[in-house]
């Protein structure tokens, strides 16, 4: 049996991207294994409950605060210190790659210590981890690129994450044998840097077997919906606020999933100071659970920035996930985000970032026109099933793996 090992500095649990990705290539007969790193406290139990039912092996590198403590507290010295060099000194001599994970070096070293025949970066501090493994066991190596990472966090050259991404990926990218990208324009932006590359688009899509069914509004409420990891300012919510306060309408609710603070939870509750009852928390859940918890809800809210580049250019898994829950979609008009809806007619709306009475005006309209609520929602709920689900996404992955294994 091949043997394919997968590597990420973060955790399984907030990789929906990851884990179909190993679910899928066992399924198609491959032995995966799963090397990845602690990120977050709140993804740990979430993970705990993920490996019961996998059938990868997940291997943690670098420790954890509930697991080989004495590592993880002497990896983070170790990332404090190197960041510091890469930012003041050099990012050459390994530098970039240790600042660029805390756990790059036990992550090598885990990947190092399992022979396989195909190793998959599933971001940019597991990227030089997989060529370099790969050179090592003279095999063959992918990368998937979730994001355009050298503008992920700001558009200057001068940025810290800019300098660093950008060697790293001058570095390393040109060792890969494919190479993924999670939107058309990721994939358009890293051609027009690297001609050779040829990214294939894999679209952030899930499992036809999670579509839901179309509900109907049972009440006269529309309850708007959003997730994330992060629950925070500067999301775009502060959008969504200030439109209901506009419409000051009761039943109108926004419903709000993720790890939140009770700073963060007073923050929205002050900027909507007269309809408190409005407003709803949800701690994270399965990643799994999503559809069918997102499908209680009529419109999903995509409020992506255009700042930086690459917020502007991705199609996060946020518009997927409305689409086989069944949700209407409202979306900002990132570069990436009015072209699938301007490709996909009869979804929803796009709105202009920061503009919110147009904002509210679409939403009161579609309170107020439940028919055309239910011909949007018909309408994702057929473009899941037909157009974008991961059975047609991941048979462009098999393709690419196996034209490099076999």
């Amino acid at each position: 049996m091949k043997k394919i090992v997968l590597i990420s500095s973060g955790q399984p649990s907030v990789n929906p991207r990851l884990v179909k990705e190993a679910n899928f290539l066992i399924e198609e007969g491959y032995d995966v294994s799963v090397i990845y790193s602690f990120w977050t406290d709140w993804a740990w139990e979430m993970d705990q409950k993920l490996f019961k039912n996998v059938s990868w092996e997940p291997i943690l590198a670098g420790g954890s605060p509930y697991k080989n403590k004495t590592v993880y507290f002497l990896t983070r010295l170790r990332f404090k210190l190197v960041t510091l060099i890469a930012k003041k000194l050099t990012l050459d001599f390994g530098i970039a790659e240790m600042a660029k994970g805390r756990a790059s070096v036990e992550l090598l070293h885990e990947a190092k210590s399992i022979k396989a025949d195909f190793y998959i970066a599933h971001n940019l501090a597991a990227l030089p981890v997989a060529v370099k493994a790969a050179n090592y066991h003279k095999v063959k190596c992918g990368f998937d690129a979730e994001d355009f990472h050298r503008q992920e966090v700001s558009d200057s050259p001068l940025d810290f994450n800019y300098r660093i991404s950008s060697f790293l990926e001058d570095k390393y990218l040109r060792y890969c044998n494919y190479i993924t990208a999670a939107s058309p324009l990721i994939s358009k932006a890293y051609q027009e840097i690297y001609p050779k590359l040829n990214p294939v688009v894999i679209n952030n899509v899930f499992e036809v077997t999670h579509l839901q069914n179309k509900r109907e509004r049972v009440d006269d409420k529309l309850k708007l919906f959003w997730f994330s990891q992060t629950i925070g300012k500067n999301r775009g919510l502060e959008d969504v606020v200030e439109a209901l306060n506009i419409l000051d309408n009761e039943a109108i609710e926004l419903h709000l999933l993720g790890n939140s603070s009770e700073e963060s939870k007073d923050y929205f509750y002050n900027l909507l100071p007269k309809r408190k009852k409005q407003l709803y928390f949800y701690n994270p859940i399965p990643p799994k659970e999503i559809f069918s918890f997102s499908a209680k809800f009529d419109i999903g809210l995509a409020l992506e920035s255009n700042i930086p580049m690459n917020r502007d250019i991705c199609l996060t898994n946020k518009i997927f996930s409305y689409l086989i829950s069944g949700l209407a979609i409202i979306a900002s008009d990132t570069e990436a985000q009015k072209s699938f809806m301007e490709e996909n007619e009869g979804i929803g709306y796009v709105y202009s970032i920061g503009g919110v009475a147009e904002l509210a005006k679409k939403i009161h309209y579609l309170f107020q026109n439940k028919t055309v609520l239910m011909n949007f929602k018909a309408r994702t709920i057929q473009l899941a099933e037909e157009k974008y689900n991961w059975e047609i996404e991941s048979s462009k992955l098999i393709r690419l793996v196996n034209s490099q294994i076999n």
